[in-house]
């Protein structure tokens, strides 16, 4: 590590960061775009119906992050971070490029669904295992000095990926294409974008440079199982544990929260696009100032203070959004939020590769969190609508604040990870 140059050192930062972009751009686009190409896929039926198939290939791929998290991350570990990060990325490739070019229903019968869930397995597959192996990869490659701050940008790629498949998504519908385009053939568009999007960075990371702590150890046995892994079972019960409350929040301030808006609190679909959109870069641009700071005062104040803020203050500012009718009340309660979470997001990265030793690493990174994403982050929006439809709406809010208490138990417990670094050893 030392004998990295500080330009080679951010020359890493951006080639692990620029994947994780793409890869998020591609599932989210996925979730964008599926109003517009569910008829082509599925067979005529009433729209809610066909969202409905959509929806459930969707989650599919949500299903296939723990299987993505294990393969990608014991390759990782084997093999290396840059050979992982580089078929990471060219998997989301071949899933994207699937969507775009396969006929529609008409065209080919069922094998249209089938190719459908076919790429979103693969997606699914490849983001992942991209979380694991990029939060190991960013961490490594840091200096210890700056770790916090290095490793932040794999969130600011994250929610840029998600910004930017909206913004495609706009210019799209007000500048070049007409609604009807945009049915028949235009959706496709933003799926071929990300197809050449990926390879363009598969080959940029090509270029990348290992860790030196993973070539150091790069000839030591038992690197990369299970059975490895198993030997650090209050660490992986650790990721999942702190895992749990920022994920719920990410999803619910996040991806849900546009839904939200429009359904609960009776906003304009335009008014609910402005909030979350400016709302979102903000939270893009805190995620480095709050990595920088986890680099002077630890990691677990941090996690500390999301976990008490969250659990108390959830409740009361769900219960604000959905009863005001002002958009700047709404803009200012849904940063609030993210402000919070953002002492959660801008470090989970970091704080779990410190929990692990090299040998295991990237997949004690990816396969805890991918199963706590799956079971918790994954089915926030279906729990926050199944309690809405069942009019009671402020269940959610309690189940989020409850998610998060479990997490600030597991964030007091354990140990500070900028103090007690596994990348150190």
């Amino acid at each position: 590590m030392s004998q990295l140059s500080t330009i080679d050192r951010i020359k890493s930062i951006i080639g692990g960061s620029l994947g994780n972009l793409v890869e998020w751009y591609d599932w989210y686009i996925y979730s964008f775009l599926s109003l517009y190409f569910a008829g082509s896929f599925f067979p005529k039926a009433d729209q809610t119906a066909q969202l409905l198939n959509t929806a459930g290939i969707f989650a599919i791929g949500f299903l296939m992050r723990p299987i993505g998290g294990w393969l990608m991350g014991t390759f990782a570990d084997r093999k290396g971070r840059k050979t992982a990060l580089t078929y990471s990325v060219l998997l989301m490739s071949a899933g994207s490029l699937i969507i775009a070019i396969t006929p529609g229903y008409k065209q080919i019968g069922i094998a249209a669904p089938i190719l459908l869930s076919l790429a979103r397995i693969i997606q699914g597959l490849s983001v992942g295992g991209e979380y694991g192996t990029s939060a190991t990869y960013l961490s490594e490659m840091a200096s210890k000095k700056h770790r916090g701050f290095y490793s932040s940008f794999q969130y600011v790629t994250l929610i840029m990926g998600q910004l930017v498949a909206a913004g495609v998504l706009v210019l799209l519908q007000k500048v070049f294409l007409t609604e009807d385009q945009l049915y028949q053939w235009g959706w496709r568009i933003p799926f071929v974008i990300g197809s050449v999007l990926a390879i363009t960075v598969m080959y940029l990371r090509r270029s990348l440079q290992e860790p030196e702590s993973f070539v150091k150890e790069a000839g030591s046995k038992d690197r990369g199982t299970l059975k490895a892994l198993g030997q650090h079972p209050r660490a992986v019960v650790t990721v999942i544990a702190l895992t749990i409350g920022g994920t719920v929040a990410f999803y619910t301030f996040t991806t849900y929260m546009q839904k939200f808006l429009v359904n609960s609190a009776k906003f304009s679909n335009a008014d609910a696009t402005m909030i979350s959109t400016l709302t979102l870069v903000i939270f893009m641009l805190l995620q480095p100032a709050f990595g920088a700071l986890s680099d002077r005062i630890g990691r677990k104040p941090l996690l500390i203070s999301f976990g008490v803020l969250g659990t108390l203050t959830t409740v009361p500012i769900m219960t604000a959004l959905s009863t005001t009718k002002e958009v700047l009340p709404a803009f200012l309660l849904v940063l609030c939020a993210l402000v919070i979470t953002s002492a959660y997001t801008s470090i989970n990265a970091v704080v779990k590769a410190e929990l692990f030793p090299v040998n295991v690493r990237a997949l004690g990174v990816g396969l805890p969190y991918a199963i706590a994403v799956s079971v918790f982050g994954g089915t926030a929006e279906a729990f926050a609508l199944s309690f809405k439809q069942h009019h009671h709406t402020q269940w959610f809010y309690w189940y989020v604040s409850a998610c998060i208490a479990i997490s600030l138990i597991a964030y007091i417990v354990m140990p500070d990870t900028r103090k007690h670094s596994k990348i150190e050893d």
